[in-house]
C-alpha cells in the first residue's frame, strides 16, 4: 500500500478534526473518522489488488516470457495500464502520474467525492456548506497532511542514501532503516502515528 495504514489512520482523524464547523457539524468525531479511513483504505486497495492479478497472470506466462526474452517488468507494465483503461481506474500513485505527492491529484479527487457521499448519508454528522464547498475543502485538508508526508518520506529516503555504505533498496535493512527514519521525520513535523 502506498501509505502505511497507521498514517491513513491519523489521515483520517486530522482531516475530521480541522474540517472546521462552518464546513461540517460533526456529532461522532470517531465513527467520522472510522467511516473515512474505511473508504481511503478501500480505495488504496484497489490498485494493490490489480499488481496482485497482473503477478498472478504473469506467473502462468513466465516460461513462454523466458523463452522469448520478454521483460516481465515491461510486461507487467503493459498489461497493468491494458487492465487501468479497461476497468477505468484512478492510479493512486502520484509519482506515476507526475503528481509530487504519494497519492495522484485524481485519487485525491475520487476519495473526497465517496467521502462526501459518506458524509451526505451519515448520522454522525452534517453538512454546513454546499456539498461541492465540502469535499473541495476535503481535497485541500488531505493535501496539505499528504505534503507534509511526503516531505517526510523524501527525508527519510535521503537520510538512507547519506550513509557511508550503499544499502540496497527493499532489502530487510533499507526498510527496517526506511520505517525508523520515516517515523522520525514524521516526529519532526509534529505527527507521532504511536499516538493516533
Amino acid at each position: 500500500m502506498l501509505l502505511p495504514k497507521e498514517f491513513v489512520t491519523y489521515l483520517c482523524r486530522q482531516v475530521v478534526s480541522r474540517i472546521g464547523s462552518n464546513y461540517l457539524e460533526v456529532i461522532d468525531p470517531d465513527a467520522v473518522s472510522s467511516t473515512f479511513e474505511q473508504i481511503v483504505l478501500d480505495e488504496l486497495s484497489i490498485e494493490d489488488r490489480l499488481n496482485e492479478e497482473v503477478r498472478n497472470l504473469l506467473e502462468e506466462y513466465s516460461v513462454y516470457m523466458a523463452n522469448n526474452g520478454i521483460s516481465y517488468s515491461e510486461m507487467f507494465r503493459r498489461i497493468k495500464n491494458q487492465l487501468v483503461q479497461q476497468r477505468k481506474i484512478v492510479r493512486a500513485s502520484g509519482r506515476e502520474t507526475g503528481d509530487g505527492m504519494k497519492l495522484s491529484r485524481d485519487k485525491i479527487t475520487e476519495i473526497s467525492h465517496k467521502l462526501l457521499t459518506a458524509l451526505r448519508r451519515s448520522r454522525h454528522c452534517r453538512l454546513k456548506k454546499d456539498p461541492n464547498e465540502v469535499r473541495l475543502e476535503l481535497v485541500r485538508l488531505i493535501t496539505d497532511i499528504l505534503q507534509v508526508e511526503e516531505k517526510a518520506d523524501r527525508q527519510a529516503r535521503e537520510k538512507i542514501r547519506s550513509h557511508k555504505r550503499e544499502i540496497v533498496e527493499g532489502t530487510e535493512e533499507w526498510k527496517l532503516l526506511l520505517n525508523r527514519y520515516y517515523s522520525e521525520a514524521l516526529k519532526s513535523h509534529g505527527i507521532d502515528l504511536g499516538r493516533g
